[in-house]
């Protein structure tokens, strides 16, 4: 035995995790933890020229380790070609020799180490024939192995014959043999040469005798099975080899995902696409990123609802309970979801008949998609949940209000890392059903980006003629989703692109009226906020006035979310009281709740006291509902000019201007004298203003405050209108009627003027609120303005009382 000098080095330390590298061996690593990039940069640092850092194997594989955690005995590496990437560094390594750790430090950010070169221990007599012996059967048998392994014969001789050091060639053998990793430690760490080939030389042959076995297996099974078995010859090969392996879990996981995808019943072109897969599969090694990407595909093809449906409940009475137990009102809604059960119902029993003569496309049930439109809080989502409960269906929901990526909707294709399928295929394996209720919330709140259109891909989804092939661009296979009942919401319909709206039937929420919510916050409100609280009914009541006095004093809005929120802070207020034992129960009424919740915080306008010149009360619709306004004239001094102010629209303006026009061309009818126009300024004022405004029904309105002002006779201030005028003087229809007349009736008005056009928007109200309230009918501005300032304004055509 020579001595051999010894060297020793402090060089930043590089953990390994299931791997051993051994002197002369090159070796890719991947590295991504902190402290690991910590030491590659460390050894990277100019004063370090030999770029060296020390390679070592941990004991356990663990994320963060420490100096305990490591072993003792690694290899001294030289960095060769590295790359760096967004998730770390990749790099090659070359082994240089054996290094001994006499120390493990902490320095800033990583760990380093004092290392002394552990020299190979030289046989006793390298030229003895045992030993020589030896050296050449390591060789041979490392010759047999590579050749059955498949490495071309030059390619074994070139790298042998590269290596003549009995030392260097174990190390080399040992880097490329497939054993576990504490095997390979304890090669790294024998050091005399002669052991360390008596025991390389083990390793091979038992790799070996695995070739040969597995060639057994082959041999055997052929002859048992023949080639028209080819496929089970496969498979019982690779369980024999996995049992060798001992992966047989990992087998019998695939194995159990093969008998899933087997029992689905799919399309010719689905099935082809899953075996082609399910063939990749079987050839891809299991640790591989290949391999995990095609298992997830066929995992979630496996949880996909390909057959599983629900059945329908078509009992119509059952259905129409439901739906008036959840909720109040929206006989609209109520009624389209009956008709739709009323079609499933007949379409199953002409199935189980005779059916008439005509294309099988037009006898199979389509899809049905409704949009349900409105304010917020008006009950669309949860009209969607009564619908799945009241025809027996699954609910899934996906919230599209930003979307701005076509993939939200067909999914990324495989190619991309973490590709997933969209939010359509994965509600439906959420749903666990091919028919569920699927609610694709705020629809009018989709994005655009260089991305894509979410609108666009919807286009597909949302039409039954083409939807029964939906084809997301993760699975790559059609998937039937005409069985679907699709419900989309929006809360402003201009927002949505046309054509996606014209694949949906339209169903609009209006806001509720206050009788409504009144009705609402006592059958579901009140009751939900004492339990919420911790009250016991007997320990809470709300009488009908105070309940009048929160929706009108603290919440403006078509819907009920503010109010359930106002009654929450009542219930809360009364819970309090309870807790602190200062009363056992109370009722709250109309003179309590400012004690309880506060001043009003809404103060809507309210009808004029007396008839006033120039001052005229108009309506108008908002999201939040409806109210009134009033629509001031003054004249002044000038030069003829009219002056608009109060933050008005290019639309409103022009209907001030053919209110103007009106006057000037009819200043003898209406009483006006002709140099009124030359010497005096007129100015249209609308308070509230910092609220823009816009649109034309206020034509009539600036009409008659304007002509009012230029005659000097007043304006009824009971009498409310609305309408768009031309400049002949007709009187145009306009929209929200409802929410018009019942933010009149609220402000205290006893009368109002519609077009005449309008009148069978008057149906949408109840008996009772049509009762509150006179409406005159008026197709032109004249009939208008006799009824806004006659005297005598019980005349004319009256359309209801």
């Amino acid at each position: 035995m020579t001595e051999k000098k010894t060297i020793r080095r402090r060089i930043p330390v590089l953990p390994l995790r299931g791997l051993v590298l051994f002197p002369g061996v090159t070796a890719p690593i991947g590295a991504g933890r902190p402290r690991t990039l910590g030491a590659i940069e460390a050894a990277l640092k100019s004063e370090n020229e030999d770029r060296l850092i020390f390679a070592v194997c941990q004991r356990e594989d663990k994320e963060e380790v420490e100096p305990e955690g490591l072993h003792t005995m690694g290899t001294v590496a030289r960095i060769g070609q590295m790359q760096r990437g967004l998730g770390g560094i990749q790099l090659l390594l070359h082994g240089e020799h054996r290094g001994a750790v006499l120390q493990y430090n902490q320095a800033d950010n990583y760990l380093e180490a004092v290392v002394q070169e552990a020299p190979d221990l030289d046989p006793i007599d390298a030229d003895s024939p045992a030993f020589v012996a030896l050296y050449k059967e390591v060789r041979e048998r490392a010759t047999e192995l590579g050749e059955k392994t498949g490495i071309p014969e030059d390619v074994i001789q070139q790298v042998l014959e590269g290596v003549d050091d009995p030392g260097r060639f174990a190390d080399l053998v040992a880097g490329y043999l497939e054993i576990p990793q504490q095997e390979r430690q304890g090669l790294l760490e024998t050091l005399g040469v002669e052991e360390r080939l008596r025991r390389v030389l083990l390793h091979v042959q038992r790799q070996i005798g695995l070739l040969k076995a597995q060639a057994e297996i082959k041999s055997k099974v052929q002859e048992e099975l023949g080639e028209r078995q080819r496929e089970m010859f496969l498979r019982e090969q690779l369980k024999a080899i996995r049992r060798e392996l001992g992966d047989e879990d990992e087998a019998a996981d695939v194995d159990e995902l093969r008998e899933r995808l087997e029992e689905l019943d799919l399309s010719q072109e689905a099935r082809k696409e899953v075996n082609r897969e399910l063939s990749r599969l079987d050839r891809s090694p299991r640790e591989s990123m290949e391999a995990q990407v095609i298992r997830t595909f066929l995992e979630t093809v496996a949880e996909l609802p390909w057959n599983a449906r629900t059945e329908d409940h078509l009992d119509l009475k059952r259905a129409q309970d439901v739906l008036d137990e959840d909720h109040y009102g929206l006989k609209e809604v109520k009624d389209r979801v009956l008709e739709y059960l009323a079609v499933r119902k007949l379409q199953g029993q002409r199935t189980n008949g005779d059916e008439p003569a005509g294309n099988e496309d037009d006898r199979r049930p389509k899809g049905t998609i409704l949009l349900f439109a409105g304010p917020p809080g008006t009950g669309k989502t949860s009209v969607a949940k009564s619908i799945a409960r009241a025809i027996g269906r699954k609910y899934v929901r996906i919230a599209l209000g930003g979307a701005r990526d076509e993939a939200d909707i067909r999914g990324h294709r495989r190619t991309y890392v973490g590709a997933m399928p969209g939010r359509i295929m994965d509600g439906l394996k959420r749903a666990g059903s091919k028919n569920p209720v699927f609610l694709l919330d705020e629809v009018d709140k989709l994005g655009v980006s260089f991305q894509g259109d979410p609108a666009s891909a919807l286009l597909e989804v949302l039409d039954p003629a083409q939807n029964d092939s939906f084809t997301d661009h993760y699975l790559g296979i059609p998937f039937d989703l005409s069985e679907v009942m699709f419900i989309a919401t929006a809360n402003f319909i201009p927002n949505i692109p046309p054509p996606l709206l014209d694949r949906m039937e339209l169903v609009e929420f209006s806001g509720y009226t206050e009788q409504e919510k009144l009705e609402i916050a006592r059958r579901y409100l009140i009751p939900r906020q004492v339990i919420q609280a911790g009250l016991s009914p007997e320990q809470l009541t709300v009488t009908d006035a105070a309940v009048r006095s929160v929706i009108t004093g603290h919440t403006r809005e078509a819907g009920v979310r503010q109010l359930e929120r106002e009654l929450g802070k009542v219930t809360r207020k009364v819970a309090r009281k309870v807790a602190v034992q200062e009363v056992g129960s109370l009722m709250v009424d109309q003179d309590n709740v400012r004690e309880l919740i506060g001043r009003p915080t809404v103060h809507p306008e309210k009808a004029a006291q007396e008839d006033q010149v120039g001052v005229a009360t108009g309506m108008y619709y908002t999201p939040v509902g409806g109210d009134i306004m009033f629509v001031e004239a003054s004249v002044m001094p000038g030069k003829g000019t009219l002056v608009l102010t109060g933050q008005l629209g290019d639309v409103m303006k022009e209907s001030a201007q053919a209110a103007l026009s009106y006057a000037k061309s009819h200043a003898g009818e209406l009483g006006i004298s002709a140099g009124m126009f030359a010497d005096k300024d007129l100015h249209i004022h609308v308070p509230a203003g910092a609220i823009p405004k816009d649109g034309p029904s206020a034509g009539v309105t600036m009409a008659t405050a304007l002509i009012s002002r230029l005659s000097g006779i007043p304006v009824r201030h009971d009498l409310a209108m609305t309408g768009e005028i031309t400049l002949s003087g007709r009187v145009l229809p306009i929209g929200g009627v409802k929410e018009k007349v019942l933010g009149a009736c609220r402000a205290g008005i006893s009368s109002i003027v519609l077009p005449k056009e309008n009148l069978p928007d008057l149906d949408d109200l109840s008996e009772v609120e049509r009762c509150r309230i006179e409406v005159y009918a008026a197709e032109t501005l004249s009939e208008a303005l006799e009824l806004a300032l006659s005297a005598a304004s019980a005349e004319g055509d009256r359309a209801g009382g």
